[in-house]
């Protein structure tokens, strides 16, 4: 037998059925979760309806980090019942403030060799640490918090051998950003990534880190490093040294494909709008005049990113066309930085300091002007995600954001004529979890708090035998969550499905003509099914559920689409929507918003790996059968059929 890859071999250790051949489906044990609050109202309303007493993970944490705005009722009413439901089911509440899920839980929390699954999909940023972790929506991570095992398809593994170390100025977000031009942001599902080599070695933990994190760029399932040296100093600095122990790939471990990548050979990169995997060195397009940076995300908010920008800028003014803005990522960073002046040099070069949340990167705030170029540390730039209407985002290492707003134009920062600053890892991070609230004894009468803006968890009905229903829209390729649940302002009205449900697709509606919600609306009202049909990779971004609970809500049952990113798949399932793939990909372009489609005999037909003819009616009354194929297994289709997994139960 040949030798195991690391993912390999932790998914083995925590397999409790299947076989682990790639792509094959196994169910594997969930040592730790965590939830952030976009998700996790609705992950806790579905654990709720699960009557779980008692969550069965070795640890679940429950982050307050997106929705810290408060504009109106809705967020610190969630963030009420959140932090009740946490006390009551033995959840650790990590407060607002504290810091982003998973900076602080890899800096707290993590542990190598350990499985994490989180209703977040930057949740594989544990990998950095040595971990399998991985997004899925808020109801999988309800049912592992219920001691339920999380189902994937067992991975083809892609190595990416690391070799040499990085030159002054390019920095690992330059690493994943040369992976994403690379392998693409579409076309992944079933794999995953595990980096090796001697390079690795030259990788700290955060940095590994910024690399595992936008792997969720790349679609694939999770991202990993091994667990080495450089993982039990920085584990050592967080007074968790008991928590490491020695991770590696065989030395004879087998790859699906093996990248080879020479970290001394790689130069400072910019994904352009407004796609993450749309990448090209900053020299080809330096000189682009620049109005705001921001620094910061789950992705480059770390200590050794913002000591860098802050030693830069030491006695330095930013650019006056630039608005500069940094948010640490943790309140842990944003300590130890107001301790060494750090947090003052930044300040004193004209910083706009921001709360240790998301917020910007998810259009909560700092949205930059109309027409202008925005240059983030962050890891998306979906459009219209930084809360601006046709927004031009660039997506860069801290490195070149802080050459960026020091010149106010896009800057290769190899470009600036200052030495690197020097980072070594600290012996010892400042501790203090005293933002953390512990949950209730077990046994404890705990209160759960229910505002009026609190709804109920969504059910769905079964899928009728015969499905009749309306295609109402068709769209291309790279269709990101986003795109069908919109995010920045939108998102405090998560916890209200029938209120947040009206603006599904939202990006699609032409003026003066119904809106999508409105003509799902009616079908549904009329006792028809309502059909998307998309492209590839449909579903690309975050976890977030309401991508498939808000369009259930408006009557849609059914997606066509070439190929449907995992954890959105995932999620139609589990809410009673059923995801068909066309054979043939050329058919995409002969339907259109209002013809007609018709399933007949659907659970006859419905089988694993079983083909499943429908038919579509045009508006000018012709005809044409689909052949159509799906990837779901018995389970899937059972769940489907039921109308979903919570009205399954």
């Amino acid at each position: 037998m040949s030798g195991q890859t690391l993912i390999e071999k932790i998914i083995r250790a925590h397999v409790v059925e299947g076989d682990c051949v790639p792509g094959k489906e196994v169910k594997i044990r969930i040592d730790q979760t965590l939830c952030q609050d976009a998700t996790g109202t609705m992950a806790f309303l579905e654990l709720e309806a699960m009557g779980v007493d008692r969550v069965k993970t070795e640890l679940s944490v429950q982050y307050i980090d997106h929705n810290t705005s408060q504009f109106g009722p809705e967020n610190p009413n969630d963030h009420l019942y959140l932090q009740s439901v946490c006390a009551a089911k033995g959840v650790l509440y990590s407060r607002p403030g504290n810091g982003i899920c998973h900076q602080v839980h890899l800096e707290r929390y993590g542990v190598p060799g350990k499985t994490l699954l989180g209703s977040d999909s930057h949740t594989p940023t544990g990998g950095g640490i040595g971990m399998v972790a991985m997004g899925a929506g808020g109801l999988d991570v309800a049912l592992a918090m219920a001691g339920k095992p999380f189902k994937l398809s067992f991975p083809r593994v892609i190595g990416i051998r690391l070799s040499g170390a990085l030159p002054a100025w390019v920095a690992a977000k330059d690493v994943i950003l040369q992976v994403l031009a690379i392998l693409g942001s579409k076309g992944n599902v079933g794999t995953a990534v595990e980096y090796f080599g001697p390079g690795v070695k030259s990788l700290s933990v955060p940095e590994r880190a910024t690399i595992t994190n936008m792997g969720a760029e790349l679609g694939v399932t999770t991202s990993v490093f091994p667990s080495d040296e450089n993982t039990r100093a920085f584990l050592v600095a967080e007074g968790r040294g008991d928590a490491w122990q020695s991770l590696t790939a065989d030395a004879d471990a087998v790859y699906d494909r093996v990248i080879e990548l020479d970290l001394s050979q790689l130069v400072p990169m910019a994904a352009c709008p407004s796609n993450p995997g749309n990448v090209r060195p900053v020299s080809e397009i330096a000189g682009l005049p620049v109005s705001q940076v921001l620094i910061g995300s789950c992705t480059n908010s770390s200590l050794k990113d913002l000591r860098m920008a802050a030693a830069v800028l030491k006695g330095r003014q930013v650019s006056p066309a630039v608005s500069l803005g940094i948010a640490p990522g943790s309140r842990q960073v944003m300590q130890m930085m107001s301790l060494d002046g750090s947090l003052g040099d930044l300040i004193g070069a004209g910083c706009r300091i921001l709360e240790s949340a998301c917020g910007p990167c998810i259009g909560q705030g700092f949205s930059p002007a109309s027409g202008t170029i925005s240059v983030r540390t962050f890891n998306r730039n979906f459009l219209n995600r930084t809360g601006t209407k046709n927004d031009q985002c660039y997506l860069v290492s801290p490195e070149t954001a802080v050459a960026t707003a020091l010149t106010g134009k896009l800057t290769d920062p190899r470009s600036l004529g200052i030495a690197y600053p020097s980072w070594a890892m600290p012996g010892q991070f400042l501790v203090d979890d005293s933002m953390v609230l512990q949950p209730a004894p077990a046994g404890d009468a705990v209160e759960i708090v229910r505002k009026e803006t609190i709804g109920e968890p969504p059910c769905c009905t079964p899928l009728p035998d015969c499905v009749e229903g309306e295609v109402l829209l068709r769209v291309g390729d790279k269709i990101t969550t986003d795109h069908i649940m919109p995010a920045g302002t939108y998102l405090k009205y998560r916890s209200n499905i029938p209120r947040y449900a009206q603006y599904v697709f939202e990006c699609f509606n032409e003026e003066g003509k119904e809106t999508f919600a409105e003509r799902a609306g009616k079908v549904r009202d009329a006792g028809r099914i309502g059909v998307v049909v998309a492209g590839e990779s449909f579903g690309q971004g975050s976890s977030r559920e309401h991508a498939a609970i808000c369009p259930m809500h408006l009557g849609v049952r059914v997606v066509l689409a070439i190929s449907v990113e995992r954890i959105l798949a995932a999620n139609l399932v589990n809410f009673g929507i059923l995801p068909l793939l066309f054979k043939d990909a050329s058919l995409l372009e002969t339907i259109s918003a209002g013809d007609s489609f018709c399933i007949e005999n659907l659970h006859a037909q419905l089988k694993p790996g079983a083909d499943v003819q429908a038919r579509l009616r045009r508006g000018d009354g012709s005809e044409q059968q689909l052949s159509l194929t799906h990837a779901l297994s018995a389970e899937d289709i059972a769940l489907v059929l039921a109308g979903g997994r919570l009205a399954a139960n």
